[in-house]
């Protein structure tokens, strides 16, 4: 494995359930220390895709590595080398913003897991709710303490599944900012995500997978090269994510 190879590579990666074919051959690599959001409809097989990266599932052709570890048959090295957040908070309410990160600090065997803890929480903007409980958060600080849990142990690649689900567009904006963040200091970010506006605002390259396929895969600039150029009448509009995603799937998110 070279620091030099992308983060995460799969190639012709299939999978069904029964009759359902979820994913049809899909490939992308994403490059370390960047964002790469993979963007799609619900039901286009963006979750599947996840927990296969993450081992959680089991691939029925084609091939994936995470961090130079194949996920076949190198799962235990994958396993310590990412983290994963699901589309809902994973966090303890009866506990505080701090026990909860000493919790998983002491599970993973770490030295002086208050220090951890209080590092973390000031990286997210949580040192004043530290000591109360997660209950009294609110959605966006909920899902700050989550992201902050899973970078516990410093993983090189997460896992963000449809981090904003349900939240208020405020709370959308604190988390974009942590995400922003972890790509700043070097993690790598698998981002799957419904939201048009997140890819457009997180993203360093986009792919859209549309009935188990990447139909395009690209940076921003590039996806929306692939619509006409913009007309000048008396102002200048150029096309939007949502049109080039609109544009190529036909249907809305």
């Amino acid at each position: 494995m070279t620091t030099h190879a992308p983060a995460i590579q799969v190639h012709d990666l299939e999978k069904s359930y029964k009759d359902l074919h979820v994913l049809r051959g899909v490939n992308f690599e994403v490059t370390r220390g960047s964002i790469f959001a993979l963007l799609g409809s619900n039901g286009a097989g963006k979750t599947t895709a996840v927990k296969i990266l993450s081992t959680l599932l089991r691939a029925d052709a084609g091939t994936a590595r995470v961090n130079g570890f194949d996920v076949a048959t190198q799962a235990a090295d994958v396993r310590e080398s990412i983290s994963l957040t699901g589309q809902f908070a994973a966090v303890d309410e009866i506990l505080s913003g701090r026990e909860n990160l000493i919790l998983v600090a002491r599970l993973r065997h770490l030295k002086n897991p208050g220090q951890v803890a209080d590092d973390l929480l000031a990286r997210f903007s949580l040192t004043d709710a530290g000591g109360r409980k997660v209950a009294t958060y609110s959605g966006g600080m909920r899902r700050r303490l989550d992201i902050a849990m899973s970078l516990i142990g410093d993983p090189p690649v997460i896992f963000l599944d449809e981090p904003t689900t349900g939240l208020d567009p405020q709370a959308r904006i604190e988390v974009w900012q942590a995400v922003k963040e972890l790509a700043e200091s070097g993690t790598t970010v698998l981002l799957t995500t419904q939201y048009l506006d997140e890819a457009e605002q997180l993203a360093d390259r986009i792919a859209i997978l549309h009935e188990g396929r990447i139909i395009v895969n690209g940076t921003l600039d590039e996806l929306k090269q692939l619509l006409p150029p913009a007309k000048v009448e008396y102002i200048e509009k150029q096309p939007t994510l949502e049109d080039v995603f609109l544009s190529l799937v036909g249907t809305k998110a």
